[in-house]
């Protein structure tokens, strides 16, 4: 029993036991055996027994987890102690990094194609100007090569001149100038000659399809003169393909070329050059591709070419005269248009066939097919309006009449609209049935922003059969004028950083509105340094300009003037004094532009507008030199009594229709260049030596509108804001201005339902 009781201890204490045992044994293994050497005074200590080798090493056990080497340990006599000094890093300067002006040049983004058109002195202003015409507004890039040129260039022609007239001088400054400039710019290189006709699209969708990192030369290939030389050139009437990775392998050898290969003709050098130094062989096909070519024959008619090999050519060569150019570029771009109908009732014949097993049926597909659907309005406020026009007249006018005589582009719209109308319903019934019209009973047309101008034409049309029978019908035909593809119209380059000179025209009336004026624009303008000039013009009439030294009705807006000029320092209110019986915007800026230099920004504003940066950044925007001139609508307020009746006016006022709307009625603000206002007013000066008076009946707008080819930028403006006020009307101005005035003042009161609810409670008040 005590054995067995010993034996379980045993088997339950023993493995700590062994493990206590293991542990201190490999402590113990670890242990230096080894003392430390001491030194005193520099001497060794006595008794020690550790031995030291030749090269003053320890004998004996190391440290552990240290690691020894020969340069590790040196004696304690040559050892020294060094202070490391706490420097602080200092970080370099950061570079400041260049980014690239586009994004294409950072991502190192390539155009397709460049062309390179090779003419001559005799030859650019004829049929140089019909390959540009026909050619450059389907390719980005179209450069002409030629020797000598006149001094005159054509309009619209970039033109690189090489100063000699030697063909294979020529075309090796041709090849070195695509190589110094436009190398890193394009994927392919097409030079074709001026007497032969490019396909423009075709070649662009050629070189979209290819690899544009192959070496490749393509164009029609021909033998060399003699035969004696392997390989084929491209022959340059046709017009031939250069890749970029051919030429940058070739232009170490170009040098080369020019010494050593001797050819009359420009391609066979550019040929063998190619050939000798790239073995790169001209092809007319690659990549199951075809360069398709066609040989024009003399004095030949291309709307008389049958040939199947014409139809599908990518160039025509030789082209005799500019006619002859201009009737192949007709011919082939009636072909692609041809090209492009098919494909589109292709389009839409797949439409319906889709359509018939969608959800809905054939009601899923709209009409006319490939057309956004109608727009659909989310309230009666949205519903698009329908017009109501005959031949004759119109039942919406521009000046809110009733009815007006139907004219100018609208008269053409309608009469365009019935034509085609008459044409696709003879294209529908011929032969059986002829249609002719006899008048139009009733027009409708909408404009609809998400799909176009839409017709409803109900058609009184005369109906004759194949046997000459004819009677009276009516037809009502539904026609779509879509919206075409938008193009992106080029516009002059213009600058958030242009100064503005913000002119404010003050009358007796306008004194009281001067202190928040100049409130509002020091914290928008002052404070911010903002880069304009304030410009106030007070004007006087005879009877205030005489009293001016005894009592100028103005002291005190001066007085206000020289108070913010101390405030801010660095900021100068100048102002101008007129005396006028008549205020006129002309006469004014006539004063206002003698005082500026050429090139100045005009702001022309009212006194109780509120002007701000973001606003006068739009104005620097929408205002081009020469090209545009803008006036912003303004946000008028209603009149608070009207809009807020019965109830506590609010601090600010929100841009939303009840509180009040864009005054389309007002032209008091406009932004203009200086040099555009004196262009435009020297326009004028005929007609004002016939009629002074025209000075005091035109408005700015009207002055740019009459008298210059500049754009008229009308456009709302939520950033300028302007609190409700009376204007007091001029009646001495002509009777549009006038009449918008007071229109003006009309539609300012309130909405037509805050008008309504006023009248309904002056009724309900009358009657109890």
């Amino acid at each position: 029993m005590r054995f067995s009781a010993f034996v379980s201890v045993l088997r339950s204490v023993g493995p700590v036991v062994i493990g206590i045992s293991l542990g201190f044994t490999l402590s113990l293994l670890s242990v230096n055996w080894t003392d430390e050497a001491c030194y005193l005074d520099g001497k060794e200590g006595e008794g020690v027994g550790v031995t030291v080798g030749q090269d003053g090493l320890l004998k004996g056990a190391r440290k552990p987890n240290s690691i020894s080497t020969g340069n590790d340990v040196e004696s304690d006599e040559d050892f020294e102690p060094r202070i490391v000094p706490n420097k602080q890093v200092q970080q370099s300067a950061t570079k400041k990094v260049f980014r690239a002006k586009y994004i294409s040049t950072e991502l190192g983004t390539r155009e397709r194609l460049f062309v390179g058109v090779l003419t001559s002195k005799n030859t650019l202003n004829t049929l140089g100007v019909a390959v540009n015409r026909t050619i450059s507004h389907h390719l980005d890039s179209v450069i002409f090569f030629t020797g000598m040129r006149n001094r005159k260039v054509p309009h619209g022609m970039f033109v690189v001149s090489h100063g000699d007239e030697r063909l294979i001088w020529n075309m090796y400054q041709n090849i070195k100038h695509i190589l110094d400039h436009y190398i890193n710019e394009f994927d392919w290189f097409y030079f074709i000659q001026d007497d032969a006709y490019t396909e423009a699209d075709r070649i662009k969708t050629l070189v979209d399809h290819l690899s544009m990192d192959r070496e490749l030369y393509m164009g029609k290939p021909e033998e060399f003169i003699g035969g004696e030389m392997e390989g084929k050139y491209c022959y340059g009437g046709y017009g031939y393909i250069l890749s970029r990775t051919l030429l940058l392998r070739l232009q170490p050898y170009l040098e080369n070329c020019r010494n050593d290969i001797l050819s009359a003709r420009p391609d066979e050098w550019l040929g063998r050059c190619i050939i000798d130094y790239t073995h790169t062989n001209c092809v007319n096909e690659f990549q199951g591709l075809q360069y398709h070519h066609y040989e024009l024959g003399k004095n030949s008619d291309p709307s008389k070419e049958e040939s199947e090999q014409f139809k599908k050519a990518l160039t025509v060569h030789p082209v005799a005269d500019p006619e002859q150019m201009y009737r192949l570029h007709r011919y082939f771009t009636e072909i692609e248009l041809q090209k492009t109908y098919d494909e589109i009732a292709k389009l839409q014949a797949e439409i319906k066939n889709v359509s018939v097993v969608a959800f809905d049926g054939n009601r899923s597909s709209q009409w006319p097919v490939g057309i956004n659907p109608p727009f659909e309005p989310k309230s009666r406020f949205e519903v698009l309006k329908w017009e109501y026009f005959t031949e004759e007249e119109i039942y919406s006018c521009i000046d809110g009449s009733p009815k007006c005589e139907l004219q100018g582009i609208d008269r053409i719209d309608v009469a365009d609209v019935i034509d085609v109308a008459l044409l696709e319903l003879n294209k529908k019934y011929k032969p059986v049935l002829h249609l002719k019209k006899q008048q139009l009973i009733n027009g409708y047309r909408r404009f609809d922003p998400v799909r176009g101008m839409e017709y409803t034409l109900d058609l009184q049309l005369e109906v004759v059969n194949q046997k000459g029978h004819s009677r009276s019908i009516t037809k009502r035909v539904h026609l779509v004028r879509p919206l075409s593809r938008t193009e992106i119209i080029p516009m002059p380059y213009v600058t958030e950083a242009t100064r503005i000179h913000i002119i404010i025209p003050l009358t007796l009336q306008d004194r009281s509105s001067v202190d928040h004026f100049l409130g509002v624009y020091a914290s928008n303008a002052f404070e911010t340094s903002e880069n304009a000039i304030l410009t106030f013009l007070f004007i006087y009439d005879p009877v205030e300009a005489q009293q001016v030294n005894q009592n100028d009705i103005f002291a005190s807006v001066k007085a206000q003037i020289n108070t913010y000029e101390r405030k801010y320092p660095a900021v100068k209110i100048p102002w101008i004094s007129v005396k006028t019986e008549t205020p006129s915007q002309i006469k004014f800026m006539d004063i206002i532009s003698k005082k500026h230099p050429v090139d100045s920004l005009f702001f022309l504003a009212n006194i109780k507008t509120n002007v701000n940066s973001e606003f006068l950044n739009r104005c620097r925007m929408n205002s081009i030199n020469n090209w545009q001139v803008f006036f912003p609508v303004h946000f008028q307020d209603f009149n608070p009594d009207v809009a807020y009746h019965n109830q506590p006016h609010p601090a600010t006022v929100d841009l939303v229709k009840d509180a009040g709307h864009f005054d389309r009625r007002s032209f008091e603000e406009a932004c203009f260049y200086n040099s555009d206002y004196m262009a435009t007013r020297t326009q004028m000066v005929a007609d004002v030596q016939e009629n002074e008076e025209i000075l005091d009946t035109l408005d700015i707008f009207d002055m740019f509108l009459n008298y210059s080819a500049l754009h008229v930028f009308r456009a709302v403006e939520p950033a300028l804001h302007q609190p409700y006020s009376y204007q007091a009307c001029n009646p001495r101005l002509s009777e549009d201005i006038y009449h918008r005035c007071v229109q003006s003042n009309l539609e300012g009161l309130g909405s037509c339902s805050q008008l309504a609810m006023l009248l309904f409670e002056q009724e309900q008040g009358n009657s109890t």
